[in-house]
């Protein structure tokens, strides 16, 4: 891979404008070669379960799940913010694909050799 990039996404469908635009951007890195991570957490994290994104489609963009597919299919990793997750009482056993629930641990271990980030 040619580096490494992260995306830090801390909203679900209370503003879905940023969430699509974070996944359009994942895409976009992915395709560029990019090692790449969209790390979600406080109310992000919601986005990390299955069938959330459902019928979440910003005008002008393909709808959120096609865009969050078409990351993981493309090998993107999703890291979903456990203490986060925990905190919202969420389904760990029906998550989206290519997420994983990480500690803070995981992210600035894959950050720590200098990794470019945006956050939404």
């Amino acid at each position: 891979m040619a580096g490494k990039f992260v995306i830090s996404l801390t909203c679900a469908k209370e503003d879905t404008d940023k969430a699509t635009v974070a996944f359009v951007v994942a895409n976009a890195a992915v395709a560029s070669d990019k090692d790449t991570v969209v790390f979600l957490s406080t109310e992000g994290t919601r986005l990390g379960v299955k069938g959330y994104a459902d019928g979440v489609h910003e005008e002008g963009f393909a709808p959120l799940k096609d865009l969050m597919t078409n990351f993981a299919e493309a090998g993107g990793k999703i890291y979903v913010c456990s203490p986060c997750f925990k905190k919202r009482g969420l389904d760990d056993g029906n998550l989206v694909p290519g997420a994983v629930i990480v500690g803070g641990a995981k992210l600035v271990e894959f950050m720590g050799e200098g990794s470019p980030s945006i956050c939404y």
